[in-house]
């Protein structure tokens, strides 16, 4: 049984704790084992069979004989349990975009809807709409993503976060073969893109055979295919699919060119090319008259044979790079090195599981000059409830934390405060006032209109002590869509008040999504890249933030944490008034 198989009966099992109202932290537990499981660099089960499987992060004694049981006998009890109250087909309904665990429960309680079958059947004769909650909206949204499921199918794509280390160990393990010449990730996941389908490699080598076969060999292969001369092609532990090219070096950068950009860019490409009496492919580029064809070592001299300055490859996705770089306007993208500081991470004060003290250690060690602590505030709903006297408190400690810092580095005494129905917020102005940094984000009764979502998000930014807006749409990848804001009103609100917003580097979130990034920062918006960590590890997100961020055309000066905290602070809008 290969990890993909495993972390998907965890996943399964997770959504029927759901549906069966089990507490979140248990729902959490079984979905952060899928995704450890999935990305286990080894055979689960093999460490299952071995009694190792809490060698995993994460997985305790419960959770590794639940993985025993299902290597062995090829199900969990618990999930036979439910599966006894709870048809599998629920399981599907859950994952219709606008649907959710909760829906799902209330549709099958209430209409007997245990399928998608049921589901379009209950919508089609407008039986959602009598639902308690639900309504004409929600029935048409139901109708339009079931039709888009069944025009495109399961997207059968993974998290940039579940494919990229994969993708990097892979890639480092083959540039370290003693074939090996040049080696680089292409596709998808080299721009960056939010989800996967699977990985490309292009090589150069010495010997492309011994290559191959080392791709085959390595640990994270779980199905090796045919390797010889031209590649070699295989499947990971998690179900990604594998494709190693194998080039000659005087081709290599029009065969990574061509496997990096996205079938937009590349059409327009060649568009451009036809125009110079040229034809550009993945082997090269030919003059139409003449027929001799010109091979390149590098990317950028592709892109030079056919007058633009090297893209940047987050940006090869047709949205007006190429006649940028023709133009000579392409801008000089934001980098993970740009960033002085996170402005949203959480401790265990709310739902973090880091202390102060150990989150502050982990952003000193990445080489950050501040830290905002923006644990939930009271009306957040989950992890503990952090009242008005516990936050004091916490202003208190960061306040002492700091009289002994190390020099050069700060920490922030923040909240992430909740954007109440009303367009409130959850503290008194007093207690927000004492705070080093104020984020601001819709945490609950998302299921408002455009309207009036707008406006509670407007009415956030137009309090003079919110500095930030957290995840504006509220998307989780693949399992919520967003709910519908008005960004293009958000964004002329926030420059006018100077409140900025955020590019939330959660790989499941990317909020601000690149589109929305770009559209505000072209407004003028100042955006904080953020990670929103709820532990050390999650730090590390900050390379996804900044991969949205450089797909939305982001320069440095246009992201505020890039800033020393002194040169950000006269930023914050009550400093701006």
């Amino acid at each position: 049984m290969r990890n993909a198989e495993i972390a998907d009966a965890f996943n399964d099992l997770a959504t029927l704790y759901e549906l069966d109202g089990a507490v979140r932290y248990r729902v959490l537990a079984y979905r952060e084992a899928a995704r450890v499981i999935r990305q286990s660099p080894v055979a689960v089960a093999d460490l299952a069979r071995e009694g190792r499987a809490t060698e995993l992060p994460g997985i305790g004694k419960t959770l590794a004989e639940k993985i025993l049981a299902l290597v062995e006998s090829g199900e969990i009890p618990a999930m036979a349990k439910l599966l006894g109250r709870y048809p599998r087909s629920l399981i599907e309904v859950t994952r219709v975009p606008g649907i959710g665990a909760k829906r799902a429960r209330l549709l099958f309680d209430e209409l007997g809807v245990s399928s998608l079958a049921e589901l379009r059947e209950a919508a089609v004769a407008e039986r959602i709409r009598g639902v308690r909650g639900l309504g004409p909206k929600v029935e048409d949204n139901v109708l339009a993503a079931l039709d888009r499921l069944g025009a495109e199918g399961p997207t059968g794509r993974l998290l940039l976060a579940e494919v990229l280390p994969v993708a990097t160990e892979l890639a480092t393990a083959l540039r370290d073969h003693p074939a090996s010449q040049e080696v680089e990730i292409a596709g998808s996941a080299r721009r960056r893109t939010e989800t996967c389908k699977d990985i490309d490699l292009i090589a150069t080598a010495s010997d492309p055979g011994a290559l191959a076969h080392a791709l085959a060999e390595h640990p994270l292969i779980a199905v090796a295919g045919h390797a010889g001369e031209a590649g070699a092609r295989s499947t990971t532990h998690n179900g990604v699919k594998v494709d190693l090219r194998i080039v000659p070096p005087d081709a290599y950068g029009n065969l990574l060119q061509h496997f990096t950009g996205s079938a937009e860019h590349n059409v327009q490409l060649r568009e451009r090319a036809v125009a110079m009496g040229l034809s550009v492919s993945e082997h090269g580029i030919a003059d139409v008259a003449s027929g001799k064809v010109e091979r390149h070592r590098v990317e950028a001299d592709v892109y030079g044979r056919l007058g633009l300055t090297y893209i940047e490859h987050e940006l090869r996705e047709g949205t007006g790079e190429i006649a940028a770089a023709a133009a000579g306007e392409l801008p000089d993208l934001v980098t993970i090195d740009d960033i002085r500081g996170d402005l949203h991470s959480h401790t265990t004060l709310s739902d973090g599981k880091a202390t102060l003290d150990e989150m502050a250690a982990a952003a000193r060690e990445r080489g950050y000059s501040y830290l905002a602590i923006t644990d939930h505030s009271a009306s957040h709903g989950f992890g503990n409830h952090v009242t008005a006297d516990a936050l004091a408190r916490r202003i208190e400690e960061v306040r002492g934390w700091n009289e002994g810092a190390p020099r050069g580095f700060r920490l922030l005494a923040g909240s992430e405060v909740n954007i109440l129905p009303d367009g409130s917020l959850d503290y008194p102005d007093e207690l927000l006032a004492e705070l080093d940094w104020v984020i601001a984000s819709v945490h609950t009764a998302f299921r408002t209109g455009r309207a009036e979502m707008t406006e509670r998000v407007l009415a956030a930014i137009e309090h003079p002590l919110v500095d930030c807006i957290g995840h504006l749409t509220g998307r989780l990848i693949g399992r919520r869509e967003p709910y519908e804001v008005d960004v293009e009103r958000v964004a002329a609100a926030a420059v006018r008040t100077g409140t900025m917003v955020e590019i939330n580097g959660n790989p499941n979130r990317r909020d601000l999504s690149e589109r929305n990034a770009r559209l505000a920062a072209g407004a003028g918006v100042r955006i904080c890249v953020n990670t929103d960590a709820h532990q050390v590890r999650t730090l590390g997100n900050m390379v996804y933030g900044i991969a949205t961020a450089r797909r939305a055309w982001l320069r440095a000066a246009q992201v505020a944490n890039t800033r020393s905290w002194r040169g950000l602070e006269r930023l914050r809008p009550r400093n701006l008034s």
